[in-house]
């Protein structure tokens, strides 16, 4: 994870949008989308995989609270707005 934090913020400092995904999961995303220069999730493969397993609409909001979960745990809210 510190490499990535790492490129994540050199990247950013050269003016690059940052995207990150390719084999994030509900059990890893949540530190990725810590990472305050990540821009972009792409995390639409797992999300059909999953949705096989459990449906379109439970996958979706699974992601959903793994995410918010990683971002408000890096900022010390208790909820993003």
């Amino acid at each position: 994870m510190e490499r990535l934090r790492r490129a994540a913020a050199h990247g950013a400092a050269l003016g690059l949008e940052i995207h990150a995904g390719h084999g994030l999961t509900t059990a890893s995303v949540g530190p990725v989308a810590a990472i305050p220069q990540i821009a972009e999730l792409n995390i639409g493969h797992f999300i059909i995989g999953e949705a096989i397993l459990v449906g379109l609409e439970a996958a979706i909001h699974a992601m959903r609270e793994a995410m918010e979960a990683g971002r408000v745990a890096a900022s010390g809210m208790t909820r993003l707005s």
